[in-house]
């Protein structure tokens, strides 16, 4: 590639080589962007935690380039997305054409008051060297590549890996480990488990190409266009004034034919014309899957992101998934680790993602199914949709060029309390939805997200909550940090600005309206008036904690 150099990272023999093997608290498996992920998370809760990787760089190829806007929201939250945004290429429109014509476009991001686009296209290369750059800047994460895991032995209480290196064979114990070693999964294979599901009568082929261009800074979908009759194609900007281009091709396509720049050549010439300058920087092609393993929680051993469920790539669901993966699960094991939860709380990680990865699995089989029409019939079912399209909106819901990334609202989630009788709300942010971002004045920051970090937080409209009430929910023996949007500026009380009025008009906050977060930002309790009985009773159940006595132990 002449855009990218790959780094290459030393492998180091490790302590754990040299002498008897430490017991680690946590080990994560695979140093992509979820096990990246995941690891960071630890490491800034001061958890210490070892990475394995059998490889000694960064992805090679663009692979994933689609991070949605809670992605980047959970990557501000581990200190790294301001550089993929400053990196990458920010998005909200996208178009759809059938044919040689433009059919209608959509905005992602309609309103204003957002820190961050709908998407930001950035090669999975970066985004992993970003991630391994931070990961390294913290004191408790240790990665070790050219460290590949052989054997596995669960136990009841943690995990006995085999882990082979270039100097030999060694042993590492793990009370903990996190799985996120990929589609292929050696974990899961070593464990002698599956993952379910389909696999689509087609493929597509990737290619990223360098070009300068006056092509937008947006998604272009073409349903059977003049230049790659009967199929569909895709074009995404990326950084580096490289581009990314998806071919359908058919079942029959020859994979390894494909590849050849002499089959890729005539179809980018095809689309952009006999005088566009171009290179080929990385191509690859690809069968679509929807699959997932039945459980993602197995004892002491946690699967997150493509070890745990696959999607086909459009709509952009695999990499922000898993890293929705990781943000749900990490705050959890900390609870956990510190005896601060009993270990079921790790079962709603697998009730609340394995929700999400049958909402994402559903979108991608329909995308699919409408991308890539199984029948005459079916064909011209989705024509007539393309063609009535272009004039009517009802037509619009029913076009599929891929449904983008959309976080999980947990509507199913145990860990979520129900609004009190009597008790109702404008807008979206029921329990179990992701917290909405809006501009605010405040001690240090200027985004409400970035006063929801690590543990659970109370958001007040007014000051309804007294000083000592405030100061008795921060000693809970599960810390309630209060915000407060309005009202006095006294008592040592955090209070928050919304001089544009959004997050009042996003929450419907009403005075003496309250909201409580879980520390990934998930919305997990709200009412009309402010009772703290009630708030920890909802931290007792977004903890799975039955005995009330104990949540105020720290008081006394």
């Amino acid at each position: 590639m002449h855009a990218y150099t790959n780094p290459v990272y030393l492998y180091r023999k490790s302590a754990d080589e040299a002498g008897v093997p430490k017991r680690r608290p946590v080990v994560v498996v695979g140093a992509g962007p979820v096990g990246l992920a995941a690891a960071i998370d630890l490491g800034q809760r001061g958890i210490p935690v070892v990475v394995l990787d059998d490889d000694n760089t960064v992805s090679v190829g663009s692979r994933a380039i689609c991070y949605a806007k809670r992605a980047l929201e959970i990557f501000d939250r581990l200190g790294c997305a301001e550089r993929i945004v400053q990196k990458g290429v920010g998005w909200n429109v996208g178009r759809v054409f059938f044919k040689d014509e433009p059919v209608y476009q959509f905005d992602l991001l309609p309103e204003p008051g957002h820190r961050r686009p709908a998407f930001v296209n950035l090669q999975q290369y970066y985004l992993e060297e970003y991630l391994v750059e931070r990961a390294n800047a913290l004191p408790a994460v240790e990665i070790r590549w050219q460290n590949r895991v052989v054997g596995l032995v669960p136990h009841g209480d943690g995990v006995e890996l085999k882990v082979a290196t270039p100097d030999g064979e060694y042993r590492l114990e793990s009370d903990w480990l996190i799985a996120a070693d990929g589609a292929r999964s050696p974990v899961r294979t070593m464990m002698g488990l599956e993952s379910e599901g389909q696999m689509f009568r087609d493929r597509f082929l990737i290619a990223d190409i360098r070009m300068t261009s006056e092509f937008p800074t947006e998604r272009w979908f073409w349903f059977d266009p003049p230049f790659h009759p009967n199929q569909s194609v895709l074009l995404h900007r990326q950084a580096d004034d490289v581009w990314r281009v998806d071919f359908q091709l058919g079942w029959d396509a020859d994979p390894e034919l494909e590849k050849k720049p002499e089959r890729i050549l005539p179809r980018l010439k095809a689309m952009l014309g006999d005088k566009a300058e171009f290179e080929i920087e990385w191509a690859s092609v690809y069968t679509f899957q929807c699959r997932r393993m039945q459980r993602f929680r197995h004892g002491r051993v946690l699967f997150v992101g493509d070890a745990a469920h696959l999607v086909s790539p459009f709509g952009a669901r695999g990499a922000n998934s898993g890293v929705q993966d990781a943000d749900n699960l990490v705050w959890k094991l900390e609870l956990v680790m510190n005896g601060l939860a009993p270990e079921r709380l790790l079962d709603s990680y697998d009730v609340e993602r394995v929700a999400a990865a049958d909402e994402n699995i559903l979108n991608s089989t329909r995308a699919t199914d409408f991308i890539t029409p199984k029948s005459a019939v079916s064909r011209t079912f989705r024509d007539a949709v393309l063609a009535l399209a272009k004039r009517h909106p009802f037509a619009r819901r029913l076009v599929n060029s891929g449904r983008l990334s959309v976080p999980r609202i947990h509507s199913e989630s145990p860990l979520s309390t129900p609004d009190r009788p009597g008790e109702a709300f404008a807008g979206s942010m029921v329990p179990g939805a992701p917290a909405a971002d809006a501009p605010v004045t405040g001690p240090g920051a200027e985004w409400f997200l970035d006063f929801l970090h690590h543990g659970f937080t109370l958001l007040t409209f007014g000051d309804v909550a007294r000083p000592e009430e405030i100061a008795a929910l921060a000693h809970d023996r599960i810390a309630c940090r209060v915000l407060q949007i309005g009202g006095r500026n006294e008592d040592g009380r955090r209070v928050l600005a919304d001089d544009a009025g959004l997050a009042a008009e996003r929450y419907d906050g009403k005075p003496g309206t309250c909201y409580l977060f879980r520390p990934d930002q998930i919305v997990c309790a709200r009412w009309r008036s402010f009772d703290p009985i009630a708030v920890r009773a909802a931290i007792r159940r977004a903890t799975t904690r039955d005995d009330p006595a104990r949540d105020d132990s720290a008081r006394n």
